[in-house]
C-alpha cells in the first residue's frame, strides 16, 4: 500500500510539471516568429537597442605629449622643484604625473603649479599658467602656457585641443567615423603695461602691435632664415 501511494504521488508531480511547461511553450513564440520579431526590432524598440558599427572610436589623445616627460615641477609657494615624469591634460588644465614609488597616476590641477620645466627631444620647455594675468580678450583661468622668451616683451604660444566630432549620420556628412583630437595654438605678447595681447605669426599682426617698427618686422620676415615664425617672432622682439 505504502509503495502504491508513493507511486501515485510521483505521478501526479509529473502531470503538474508538465502541464506547466506546456503551458509555457504554448504561450511562447514559434522559432519562425521569434526571428520575425527580432527582425523587426528598431533602435526605439521598447526592449531593444541598435548598435551602430561604423563608429571607430576616438583617434588623438587630450594630452600635450604622446607620454610623459622627464620634468621638473614648481608649485606655488615652493622655492624647489620636484622631479617628475609629467604630460598636460589640456581640456582639464591638469598635470598627469606618475607616483615614482608605485608608478600609478595621478593629476594635480593647475591652479596650484607655479611652473613646470619639460624636457622634450632635449629641449627644455617652460610651462606657467595664465592665472592672475591680464589679457586683452577673456582668458580661461589657470589654463598652461608655454613661454617661448622672457623680458619686456613676454611672448608664449597656448596649446590648446579640440575635439572633432564623428560625422557620418547626417545625409551630407564628411563620413568620418571616429573622433579626433587635434592640436592647435594661440599666441600673445605682454606689452609695457603687463597685458597679454593675442597675435598672429604674420607681418600684418605684428605690424599692427608695432606700427612704428614697419621696416624691422619686413627686414625679419625677408630674411627667411630661421625655421619657423616662432623664431622669427622671438628675434624680431630681441631686437627692441
Amino acid at each position: 500500500m505504502k509503495k502504491l501511494s508513493i507511486i501515485l504521488f510521483l505521478i501526479l508531480i509529473t502531470v503538474k510539471v508538465y502541464s506547466q511547461e506546456n503551458k509555457l511553450y504554448q504561450t511562447g513564440l514559434t522559432a519562425e516568429q521569434n526571428l520575425n520579431a527580432i527582425g523587426n526590432l528598431t533602435p526605439y524598440t521598447s526592449g531593444g537597442m541598435g548598435f551602430d558599427s561604423r563608429y571607430e572610436g576616438i583617434k588623438g589623445s587630450p594630452r600635450l605629449f604622446d607620454t610623459l616627460m622627464p620634468s621638473l615641477l614648481n608649485l606655488k609657494g615652493q622655492d624647489y622643484y620636484i622631479k617628475l615624469a609629467t604630460n598636460i591634460d589640456l581640456p582639464t588644465n591638469s598635470l598627469i604625473f606618475m607616483n615614482p614609488k608605485n608608478s600609478k597616476l595621478f593629476s594635480i590641477p593647475s591652479g596650484i603649479i607655479k611652473e613646470v620645466k619639460i624636457n622634450w627631444k632635449g629641449k627644455e620647455m617652460v610651462f606657467r599658467t595664465a592665472s592672475g594675468n591680464k589679457f586683452v580678450k577673456d582668458f580661461k583661468e589657470h589654463r598652461f602656457f608655454q613661454v617661448l622668451k622672457e623680458g619686456q616683451y613676454q611672448f608664449i604660444k597656448i596649446p590648446i585641443k579640440k575635439l572633432i566630432e564623428a560625422d557620418y549620420k547626417a545625409v551630407y556628412g564628411t563620413d568620418r567615423r571616429y573622433d579626433e583630437y587635434t592640436t592647435y595654438y594661440k599666441y600673445y605678447i605682454i606689452d609695457a603695461d603687463s597685458t597679454f595681447h593675442q597675435i598672429q605669426l604674420t607681418r600684418k599682426s605684428l605690424i599692427k602691435m608695432f606700427p612704428d617698427k614697419k621696416e624691422l618686422i619686413n627686414n625679419a620676415f625677408e630674411a627667411k632664415s630661421y625655421d619657423n615664425n616662432e623664431d622669427m617672432v622671438i628675434n624680431f622682439l630681441n631686437k627692441l
